[in-house]
């Protein structure tokens, strides 16, 4: 793997603030263990490299490529000229989308982010200057536009798009980036407005496949460290696209919800059972629905946490989660979904191949027909846990349930948040199963 100067320092940033945080080095999936995981034939011995994950995260200088087996891009059992070939295959598709949707705006790919609309909802390009300026190719910019005659109405006419598809995607595009300029700017990585134009790219063209969705705010978060970790953009797509098939329904919005509401209707049933008083005070100050806990959900606490701790998070939610399947799960259903393959039936594997977590919901038979209840329910649990006695305490209204969660703001214990999650996690499951035989 090949690092740029801007990658090598935010490794040597993220290993500091592992030393200073105190975490344990040594429990770590270091670069050694990670390479003594693999077969001589390039198959990757899953149940040692997930203990190792789930008690320590993952060294950075590996952290890319073991993502991309946390998130499902490949089978744990394949070769080196399996992966070879399937890296090859989806380089190609994501050259191909990219090159579909170059072919509707040529913004894509040029190195240049839209910022500001370029159609209207009737399909009419905006001729306002200041956003011909700004959304211009280099090659536009050289020569003004003009019309003949100064017939810019007819023009337009003659230019408007009738496709409801292709309008509704180009309309996404200045606010993809608008927020790809708010993401992570801190980080010296995003002074090169390469990695800038790389992350709107990817964006735009999972925008794209991706209609029942699009784009939505927060995708740009969760996208980031994709960017930063893989060096080749459609490796980085390809991770994202991966990691969207567990949060997509996140982004699945209508007029009568809200995409997480599942997930919030899944975290009032756990507080309600493991801490009643504070469920009945958080209803009685009107916040019972959970609201104020969708942004944890949204973009997976990467507000609560700094960049190396998000990523510590994630990769040890992963290895709870991990199902050996999930790979062959994916290629069945094809991209951009989160339905399972129709009539697919799984191999079997042994439980050491899976996730602590996953392992405890096989244990339990708690898999209902939505899946199981996310590990990320039960980490926004404990963080209301952790922060119970303050809440009864002081919120005396939903403003001061925002201000204390906001407190938590860079000061999430990543490991610590975990490992509550799977306490309250089994403690549920005991209770639960005490109501259920009564």
């Amino acid at each position: 793997m090949f690092w740029s100067n801007s990658s090598l320092r935010l490794v040597v940033g993220v290993t500091q603030e592992r030393k200073m945080d105190g975490w344990q080095i040594g429990k770590t999936l270091s670069v050694r263990k990670w390479h003594a995981a693999f077969t001589h034939h390039g198959s990757l011995h899953i149940a040692s490299v997930l203990n190792r994950i789930q008690s320590g995260g993952v060294h950075p200088a590996i952290r890319g490529e073991v993502w991309e087996f946390l998130l499902g891009c490949f089978d744990p059992e394949s070769t080196f000229d399996d992966r070879d070939h399937i890296r090859q295959a989806r380089r190609i598709q994501y050259a191909r989308w990219k090159e579909q949707c170059k072919h509707m705006d040529p913004h894509v790919g040029s190195g240049k982010i839209i910022t500001a609309p370029i159609i209207t909802e009737d399909g009419v390009p905006i001729k306002d200057p200041l956003v011909l300026l700004e959304a211009a190719t280099p090659d536009q910019q050289a020569s003004p536009i003009t019309t003949k005659n100064g017939d810019e109405a007819n023009q337009s006419s003659a230019n408007r798009l009738t496709d409801k598809q292709t309008i509704e995607w180009k309309l996404t595009l200045h606010q993809i980036g608008l927020d790809v300029l708010r993401t992570d700017r801190s980080m010296v990585f995003y002074e090169k407005k390469e990695n800038l134009s790389k992350l709107w790219d990817i964006l735009a063209v999972y925008a794209w496949i991706d209609k029942e969705v699009g784009y939505c705010q927060g995708m740009s978060d969760l996208c980031s460290p994709m960017i930063v970790l893989l060096n080749d953009e459609a490796d980085a797509f390809w991770c994202f696209e991966r990691l969207m098939r567990r949060l997509r329904g996140n982004f699945r919005c209508t007029q009568q919800s809200v995409g997480v509401e599942n997930q919030l209707q899944h975290l009032a049933s756990i507080i309600q059972v493991l801490d009643p008083k504070l469920h009945d005070h958080l209803e009685t100050l009107g916040g019972g629905d959970y609201l104020f806990a969708f942004r944890m959900f949204m973009v997976l606490f990467r507000r609560e946490l700094s960049f190396g701790d998000s990523l510590y998070l994630w990769e040890m939610m992963w290895a709870l989660e991990y199902d050996p399947d999930m790979f062959s799960t994916y290629e069945e259903s094809g991209p951009a979904t989160d339905r399972s393959a129709q009539g697919y039936k799984p191999r079997v594997k042994s439980t050491r191949q899976f996730g602590k977590y996953e392992r405890a919901n096989m244990k339990s038979a708690t898999n209902g027909v939505d899946g199981p209840v996310p590990i990320s329910v039960f980490l926004v649990a404990s963080v209301l846990k952790e922060n119970s006695q303050k809440l009864l305490q002081e919120a005396r209204g939903l403003d001061d349930i925002i201000r204390i969660l906001n407190n938590v703001n860079g000061n999430l214990d990543a490991k610590k948040a975990c490992a509550g999650a799977l306490k309250l996690h089994a403690k549920y499951l005991r209770k639960s199963f005490v109501v259920w035989k009564r």
